[in-house]
């Protein structure tokens, strides 16, 4: 799963409302989480909330946060790439400073690094008071007060799964697009990946759990929710139902209010004929498809221990795109894996002209110690940044030309409340229509002005790099028109 499929907005951390009577509770303590990573920590983060809030603290307001009132910071972790840690890192280093200004203020280390460096963690940054694994979240509270007690670092990081995380409280950053984990961890072994060794081994939830969480989620006012797993599509392989993935996406469809139902990320070889069946056939199943790739040359893919070849994943997308026409679809690619010459390269390059992406998240490979990768021969950092420069520009080109194909088509937009760094000034909402694409949508004079989770269908105008514009004149023919 990718970080960079998410906005900025919507990757960040809910900041609590000011209190109706101008004078907030602290309650336990006033609390800020810190999110690094994919959609799977997103959600993890409105877990930790929920649990830290049922222990009676309270989230910051953007006041608080501004002027650093804060008595518990978060910080969630990512250990996909070497830059996440080092992001950790560094941003540890800059809340101690915080924490001579106020001694009181306790910082907690969670998510895949804490899983991963546990006892680093504590040791080079003694001045944080808890460390808990990806395993551990509703014993973050206890683990507070202990070091409250104790005075040194508490850390808890347990290999087991005792429970899922869903059965924790949750406070959720949006009311109106909810994240449902369906399965944790991953059965695979891509050299490259640590993700195996952070989360674990796959587990999945009953179908009947999921369903209900949504059904909730539905109940208080979400119109849209995401489906989330490290192999989503391998859903029901543990038990022998090699049908739960596609079965679990039709039921989706039953549910009344659902409007919206995305997923992510599947795996190439799990991915089959019922799934791009249940996409097609279900209605509110989106067409949109995040399609992890990495590597075009079949010699890479193999040393990378991914179960497919490039004709095997082309041909999964041809059929996709014969079932659904106008899906959407992005991936996953990693530059200057270890050994990768010039002919490998170009071998991507080749599949992903052949592909045409919608988007492509790139990498430049990044060894992470303890999988097979770190210890291959690597490829020097030239070369690999001279070929991820080009595979960039590939796809930005991609990118663009597909981006064109809507201008002067109407969209449905779903209004997300994740605001556009300049939609104030130009009297505009952003959301996502029906296949992932973010739009920029203009509110024409006298028109009413949408609300979050709102659907406002609109005539595309233009067609930027990574987005698309809707101002429409409804004088000229084009289309503005909002649904509750």
């Amino acid at each position: 799963m990718n970080e960079d499929m998410m906005t900025e907005a919507e990757r960040a951390s809910k900041l609590a409302e000011p209190a109706a009577n101008d004078t907030p509770t602290r309650g336990k303590g006033v609390f800020y989480v810190h999110t690094l990573g994919c959609q799977m920590n997103v959600h993890d983060s409105e877990r930790i909330a929920g649990v830290l809030e049922a222990d009676g603290y309270v989230p910051v307001t953007e006041e608080q946060y501004l002027n650093h009132d804060i008595d518990l910071i978060v910080m969630n972790t990512c250990a996909v790439r070497e830059n996440a840690a080092e992001r950790m890192y560094g941003t540890i280093g800059l809340w101690a400073e915080l924490k001579r200004e106020r001694p009181n203020l306790q910082i907690a280390v969670g998510g895949c690094m804490a899983q991963l460096d546990r006892e680093k963690i504590a040791k080079k940054a003694p001045w944080v008071d808890a460390v808990f694994g990806t395993k551990n979240i509703g014993s973050l509270p206890q683990l507070l007060d202990q070091a409250r007690i104790e005075g040194h670092a508490q850390v808890k990081v347990q290999e087991e799964l005792n429970y899922f995380p869903s059965q924790l409280p949750t406070d959720r950053a949006s009311k109106v697009s909810s994240w449902v984990a369906i399965s944790v961890g991953c059965n695979n072994t891509c050299t490259f990946c640590i993700v195996p060794t952070t989360r674990g081994k796959e587990h999945d939830r009953r179908p009947g759990d999921i369903l209900a969480e949504i059904r909730q989620c539905v109940d208080e006012g979400a119109k849209e929710v995401t489906l989330l797993g490290q192999n989503v599509n391998s859903f029901g392989y543990g038990i022998g139902d090699r049908f739960a993935f596609s079965k679990l996406l039709r039921a989706c469809g039953e549910i009344d209010g659902l409007e919206r139902v995305r997923f992510t990320s599947p795996h190439p070889a799990a991915f089959t004929d019922d799934v791009i069946a249940a996409m097609a056939e279900t209605p509110n199943v989106m067409h949109q498809l995040h399609f992890p790739l990495q590597s075009g040359s079949d010699r890479i893919l193999r040393a990378m221990r991914r179960s497919y070849r490039s004709a095997k994943f082309l041909d999964i997308l041809r059929k996709i795109r014969e079932a659904m026409p106008d899906a959407q679809i992005s991936t996953d690619i990693i530059v200057g894996f270890p050994g990768e010459t010039e002919e490998d390269f170009q071998e991507t390059l080749r599949v992903v002209e052949e592909a045409r992406f919608a988007s492509a998240f790139t990498f430049i490979y990044s060894p992470r110690p303890g999988t097979p990768a770190a210890e291959m021969e690597q490829v020097p950092h030239d070369v690999v940044q001279d070929r991820f420069e080009r595979l960039v520009a590939l796809q930005e080109r991609i990118t663009e030309e597909n981006l064109k194909t809507f201008e002067g088509r109407d969209v449905e937009v779903m209004v997300t409340g994740a605001s556009g760094k300049k939609d104030a000034a130009t009297h505009r909402v952003t959301g996502r229509e029906k296949t992932g694409v973010l739009v920029h949508v203009g509110v024409p004079e006298g028109e009413p002005m949408p609300q979050m989770g709102d659907f406002v269908t609109a005539t595309v105008t233009h067609a930027g790099r990574h987005n698309l514009i809707a101002d429409p004149n409804p004088e000229a023919g084009q289309t503005y028109a909002v649904r509750h």
